[in-house]
């Protein structure tokens, strides 16, 4: 296990292969473990990093820092510590948020950013996740018979702290990310899967409001972990937009793969 010290608290990471830095931060219900087979898919030609945030994971649980902002700070406190300088940043869920908002706040630190089924508003924060009240075991009361399916976070979901998860829902239900890419110089691509019984896809109106350096993405047949559920399809998406992150047209539509035109 890697670990650093931030402000007196432990933040668990860990990272895999040589080359130009990656960072990859987790949603709501697991911790950097499900990263992995993706991880392992760039290696060849990537540093990736994939962090816990507090109260997730073997990360510390520091309850005055469950929120956005404070997983902003820490994320900036982790890049600064590690000598990275400018990544792109791939992140799901509650990562997909923590990376929009400091991507706003440090843009001169960040390249690019894949967001993966973000709630662009609170109230696309489907249930039974902006139910979620707190308490134990939350992955599996959350994800009930689903976490089975997924064994990258079932390995990992007892060490979550219930309290971390829901009061970064709290803070999220109000959120509104929409003016964020309304403005965004930064390339920024938003993948949904079209059957995630959580997470809400934007409208069309929405989607037409957004800069021209904001594209999305949809996956058909895909819930909550496009990443594990067709690891494949997911990375070579990953690979196109870090490779062609200022040409969309570059990006190829493979099959199973959905383009919303503007």
């Amino acid at each position: 296990m890697s670990a650093i010290i931030l402000e007196s608290s432990l933040v668990h990471y860990e990272a895999l292969g040589r080359g130009k830095p990656l960072l990859f931060l987790h949603d709501w219900l697991g911790t950097w473990r499900y990263w992995v087979p993706t991880m392992l898919e760039l290696s060849s030609s990537y540093r990736a990093y994939a962090m816990d945030f507090w109260g997730f994971g073997d990360s510390a649980k520091v309850r005055n820092r469950y929120s956005v902002d404070g997983y902003v700070g820490q994320l900036a406190m982790f890049m600064e510590q590690m000598g990275i300088s400018k990544v792109p940043l791939i992140g799901h869920g509650l990562g997909g948020v923590v990376a929009l908002n400091f991507a706003e706040k440090f843009p001169d630190l960040v390249e690019q950013v894949l967001a993966v089924n973000v709630p662009l508003l609170g109230s696309h924060i489907s249930r039974p996740l902006n139910s979620f009240d707190g308490g134990d075991k939350p992955a599996a009361r959350i994800l009930g018979r689903r976490l089975s399916e997924y064994q990258e976070v079932e390995a990992e979901a007892s060490k979550t702290d219930g309290d971390a998860v829901a009061t970064t829902l709290r803070s999220c239900l109000q959120i509104d990310l929409t003016g964020l890419l309304e403005d965004t110089e930064i390339p920024v691509l938003l993948v949904y899967g079209l059957q995630n019984p959580f997470i809400q896809m934007p409208d069309d109106d929405t989607l037409q409001d957004l800069d021209e350096t904001v594209y999305p993405y949809f996956f058909d047949g895909m819930q909550h972990y496009p990443m594990l559920e067709d690891t494949s399809k997911f990375n070579r998406l990953l690979l196109d937009f870090l490779i062609n992150k200022d040409d969309w047209d570059a990006i190829q539509v493979k099959d199973g793969w959905r383009r919303r035109v503007r």
